[in-house]
Formats: C-alpha cells, structure tokens, sequence
C-alpha cells in the first residue's frame, strides 16, 4: 500500500529545502533537519537516576538540597543528540524542536505516571542565552510536544561557566541562581529541562521552588550526559520497559 501522507510530507521537504536550504544536525547531508540514518539516534531509551545530596561540603546558605530528587532521561547526551541541542540551542535552528519533542514528551510521562504532579515547570536558562536566542529551548520543545509549561521560575542572577567544576563548585554556583514564582505554593510539580549532567541545576531549580512552597515531585529531561567516575557521578538505570 502507498503511504500517500508520507509522499506528501517528503515532497513538500523537498521543495521547503529549495526555498530555504537545511542540512541534518548529525552528519551535515542536504535536505533534512535530520536524515533518515540519523533520525534514529533521537528514538528514546528511558533511563533514571536518585540525584542524592552532596556528601561534600556544605553550601554557605544551608544544605544543597531538601531530598533526593528522581530524574528521568530519554537519551544520552552524544553523537547525534548532542549535535541536534547544541544547534538549536547555539544555532537558532528551531525546526530541531520538532525532532527533539518526542524524547521530551517521553520522558515527562514516564515520570509524571504516578507522581501525582499537577504543574510542567521548565528549567530557564540564562538571561544572557534568553536575550541572544530569542526563544527558550526548553519551553519551544514542550510546546512541540503539547505540554503545557508553567514558567515558574525566573534568573535571579546570571550563569557561569560549569565546564570543569566539581559538583560542589556546581551546586555553590547554582544557589540563588532562580526565584520561583508565587503561583506555585502548595502545588506539586514536575521540573523539565533539557541536559543533566551533574545535577546541580535541577538540584537549585528545586531548592527554589520548595522555597516558594511547592513540593517537588521529580524532573524530567531529553538527555543525560554519561559521568561514571566521581562525586558527580549519577547512577543511570534504564527503565524496565526499554529493556
């Protein structure tokens, strides 16, 4: 049998490319935001994790985190997945949103069932990175997912470069870096953002809204960058269904 929507959305790609040239976000190839061999980098592995408390020192305003926090990821930050991030985010290509829904949209369900969350809030980033954008990546990803998202939480002060840190040098930078929104207080919600790799951000996303009066039920991401030394390690499982 054909497939007549299939024709129609390849041929319609195709004339799209004539007006306005793309190329794929993993391997360059003319044509498609995403070629047919690199598409399938982007199909969901559920994984999740405990992010746990420092068992370093101490922050200099209380404890780096209230409980432990349940994080679940879809993909690994490598490869293709990176690629396609790293270009919407750094390249302004928001036709990777698109792309990038599914394994989004993946993980919040698997970590929404059961958690009794009642509000979607999206980790922000920096003012600096809203401004150059002109668009929040994690928010426009939702929205291509269908999620509705409650930007609850605004910068309080600016990011600074993580790359190298430990994660209490992570965790000492993060503190204080969101306010949270009032409209929280008493509602359970669930924290979406992009990437995990230490946890830091999440950890401080949640600290602000558990300031606010809102109980945190888990958080959600498209990615997970593999760490598997060190106390910034997360000990990633996948979950039984993707076994």
């Amino acid at each position: 049998m054909v497939d007549t929507r299939s024709l129609i959305g390849a041929a319609l790609a195709e004339a799209w490319a004539l007006i306005a040239p793309v190329y794929c976000a993993g391997c360059g190839a003319p044509d498609r935001a995403l070629c047919a061999a690199c598409a399938p980098a982007l199909r969901s592995r559920l994984r999740c994790a405990p992010l746990e408390s420092s068992s370093r020192s101490a922050l200099p305003v209380g404890p780096p985190v209230l409980a432990p926090l349940t994080v679940v990821a879809a993909l690994p930050y490598a490869g293709v997945v990176r690629a396609t991030l790293l270009g919407l985010k750094h390249e302004g290509r928001t036709e990777l949103a698109r792309s990038l829904a599914a394994p989004l949209r993946d993980a919040v369900t698997a970590a929404w069932s059961g958690s009794g969350a009642e509000l979607l809030v999206p980790v922000p980033g920096s003012r600096a990175g809203a401004a150059r954008r002109g668009f929040a990546p994690v928010a426009l990803i939702a929205r291509r997912a269908g999620l509705a998202v409650v930007p609850a939480l605004r910068a309080a002060s600016s990011a600074s470069e993580q790359k190298g840190l430990s994660l209490d040098e992570r965790l000492a930078i993060d503190e204080g870096r969101w306010r949270a929104s009032d409209r929280v207080q008493g509602r359970r919600v669930l924290l979406v953002d992009d990437v995990v790799t230490s946890g830091a951000t999440l950890r401080a996303a949640a600290r602000a809204l558990r300031a606010a009066g809102a109980e945190v039920a888990g958080a959600a991401a498209i990615a997970a960058t593999p760490r598997r030394r060190g106390v910034s390690s997360i000990p990633w499982r996948f979950m039984a269904d993707d076994d």
